[in-house]
């Protein structure tokens, strides 16, 4: 008898179990209703004022046996639950979502289909001084295999003392020694006045780190048809370097590279900190390329090539390193750039570790 009755309570346990999963998916679908609702009307969706009225009203109602304290604690989950479920949903929507393209995307450029599974590898020096200079770094690229040529025109710093770069003059150099070696331009642009010139001397646009949330260059990005390498924010989040991306793929372009730069931190050791696990998260997260700029991430020589090896390892699509003909003299960033037989033994030593097939 005693078994019996023990069995009827669990049964009807069971079935008021299975009521209160109806309700809960039932409340998540109007969560998702109201979460869209919000996007278009551009609300936050954590509304804090809302979140106490509801437990307010809970604990009006609440006549036991739980303690109130028991239940504020239960639907404050709820509440959690439902804003990550309008979250996922937004994520879902995103353009850049692998949710939304399961398939990798890759970018052409001149015959490089970077994302395409192997490793590719965009050099060059850190601001373009001169056509000599330029031409004997195009052509140690040129030797090794590559076809990815980098090297700043317009330099945005830190001190607006320090070389700014040579402007439309250093695209100009940029493109006539690419020529010369059959090379492809990548080149960071500052200002949305300035694309379509470059259109003509570059062959990826690059946004750099201090530019990732600017978003009228975003958006003017997103309206040529030119591959756009987007380096991370100092101290952005991978969300916030996403939502930099959509900004681009929102307006048409889908060609996009994506390049985590190391991000600013407590840590002096390193110039930034290379925060390696952000490739395998966007891979998984989004359906775009990934490279990882080891200059800049670490600002050391001597930490290049064991970081270069950690991004092939973990799945970048390309590297990116600064080389310069005699860094000593450069005008920018001399400590942390290569110079030609360093970044031939940094190749050397990347193709025979990985064995990587140029």
């Amino acid at each position: 008898m005693m078994t019996t009755e023990l069995e009827q309570l669990r049964t009807e346990i069971d079935e008021i179990s299975l009521k209160i999963l109806d309700l809960l998916n039932e409340r998540g679908t109007l969560v998702q209703q109201i979460g869209k609702l919000k996007e278009t009307q551009g609300v936050k969706r954590f509304d804090p004022i809302r979140e106490r009225k509801l437990l307010d009203l809970i604990a009006e109602h609440n006549d036991g046996p739980f303690e109130t304290s028991t239940i504020h604690h239960i639907f404050k989950k709820i509440f959690q639950a439902s804003l990550e479920l309008q979250e996922d949903d937004n994520r879902k929507a995103l353009l850049v979502s692998r949710k939304k393209k399961p398939e990798d995307t890759i970018v052409n450029v001149k015959g490089e289909r970077i994302g395409d599974g192997q490793t590719h590898f965009v050099a060059g020096p850190c601001a373009v001084e001169s056509y000599e200079q330029v031409r004997q770094v195009a052509q140690a690229i040129s030797q090794q295999g590559l076809t990815l040529l980098r090297g700043g025109a317009y330099k945005p710093r830190t001190s607006p003392y320090d070389f700014q770069g040579l402007g439309f003059e250093g695209l100009q150099i940029l493109r006539k020694a690419a020529d010369e070696f059959n090379l492809a331009v990548v080149s960071e642009i500052l200002n949305p006045n300035d694309l379509e010139t470059a259109l003509d001397y570059v062959d990826v646009i690059q946004i750099g780190a201090r530019n990732m949330q600017n978003f009228d260059l975003l958006k003017a990005a997103g309206q040529v048809r030119k591959p756009i390498l987007l380096k991370r924010g100092l101290s952005a989040t991978i969300e916030e370097f996403m939502y930099a991306a959509e900004y681009i793929l929102a307006q048409g372009n889908s060609e996009i590279i994506l390049c985590e730069r190391g991000i600013r931190t407590y840590e002096k050791a390193t110039r930034n900190t290379l925060d390696i696990s952000a490739v395998p998260i966007l891979k998984k997260e989004t359906h775009l390329p990934v490279m990882v700029d080891v200059t800049h991430s670490t600002g050391r020589k001597d930490l290049l090539l064991p970081c270069a090896k950690a991004a092939i390892a973990i799945g970048a699509d390309g590297v990116m390193a600064e080389v310069h003909p005699d860094p000593a003299v450069a005008l920018s960033d001399s400590a942390q750039q290569m110079n030609i037989p360093e970044f031939n033994e940094f190749m050397s030593a990347l193709k025979k570790s990985a064995a990587l097939a140029f």
